[in-house]
């Protein structure tokens, strides 16, 4: 523990440093194959596994299930309509939650009395319910516009706190590394995309942010009056800023990372509370390329932006030449 007392004094004074700004190609390269990656995923695989929320369909709820096997239930419903999907996901103990395509309505009643009797419950313990992809478009064009309409905001508000448009634009960068590669990963696994999955994802914009914003208040103390400085930098300036706020993104991470991870493989993956695994992966995920793009994304962009103004150009030749 003392050790990484040490380790962490010696970042915040300098005594100890890694160049995340200068080997920002390495880290935008990096970015990029990720980013590519995780662009090319979602067509490879035939696009996301959208849940019955944005296509529609038919839903049953079984309670009391008694521990029979899930695919009793595809088996089901496929005998009424053959070759058709079903998805079959546990709630809680012994719940489930069958979603298929949309059915007739004689299907729709001719499946709901079938689960009973393959999986011995009264038909009333069976709930059936439609419904329509419309609702799905609706949540997409609102979560579509609270989106546009947190990053106007963000946008408005760092370049008014921090006095410099160029912030917002890092920032913006970030936020949109972290929504691609989030989204790449769903593609990759397969979980449905639920309207859970899409809080998770704006959920994320916020933690990003703020991990963001904590490293860019750093930045913005330490190049206070920086075109005078005869010692460092602006870009060394802005990369102790990222040292020095290295050892505090790491411990909220990890904070954040264990619960949410918690819920991920404890709760959905091994106890079966599937409806949770939408929200838990997207922040899982969110939460840990976050945090590594306030730091290898946003601090570099940021510092790629500026260092050749005027007057930070001419600090840095007065700099090199002091040193010379």
């Amino acid at each position: 523990m003392s050790k990484l007392r040490e380790i962490g004094n010696q970042l915040y004074s300098g005594e100890r440093s890694y160049n995340f700004v200068g080997k920002r190609k390495l880290w935008y390269t990096i970015g990029a194959v990720l980013v590519i990656l995780a662009i090319a995923l979602p067509i490879v695989r035939g696009g996301f596994n959208f849940g019955i929320e944005f296509r529609g369909g038919s839903e049953f709820r079984l309670t009391n299930s008694q521990n029979l096997p899930q695919q009793l239930a595809v088996d089901v419903i496929q005998e009424i309509r053959p070759g058709v999907q079903v998805n079959v996901t546990g709630v809680g103990a012994n719940d489930l939650r069958i979603q298929t395509e949309q059915l007739a309505d004689l299907e729709s009643e001719a499946a709901r009395l079938s689960l009973g009797e393959a999986y011995g419950v009264p038909g009333e313990e069976v709930a059936s319910s439609f419904i329509g992809p419309n609702w799905g478009a609706d949540v997409t064009r609102q979560a579509l516009t609270g989106l546009v309409v947190f990053l106007a905001l963000v946008s408005l508000l760092m370049a008014f706190y921090f006095r410099s448009w160029k912030m917002s634009v890092a920032a913006l960068v970030a936020l949109a590394h972290d929504l691609i590669l989030t989204a790449g990963v769903y593609a990759a696994i397969g979980f449905e995309v639920t309207p859970a999955a899409v809080i998770g994802f704006l959920t994320i914009l916020s933690y990003s942010l703020y991990d963001t914003v904590v490293v860019f208040d750093k930045v913005r103390e330490n190049t206070l009056e920086i075109e005078y400085s005869e010692t460092r930098t602006f870009s060394e300036m802005v990369n102790l800023a990222v040292n020095q706020t290295l050892v505090r993104s790491i411990n909220t991470s990890v904070v954040a990372v264990l619960p949410v991870g918690s819920i991920l493989f404890i709760g959905s993956l091994i106890l079966g509370a599937g409806t949770l695994r939408d929200i838990a992966l997207a922040l899982f995920v969110g939460t840990i390329v976050g945090t590594y793009s306030s730091i290898f994304i946003a601090a570099p962009v940021y510092a790629h932006l500026r260092e050749n103004e005027p007057a930070l150009k001419a600090a840095r030749e007065k700099v090199m030449a002091s040193r010379a």
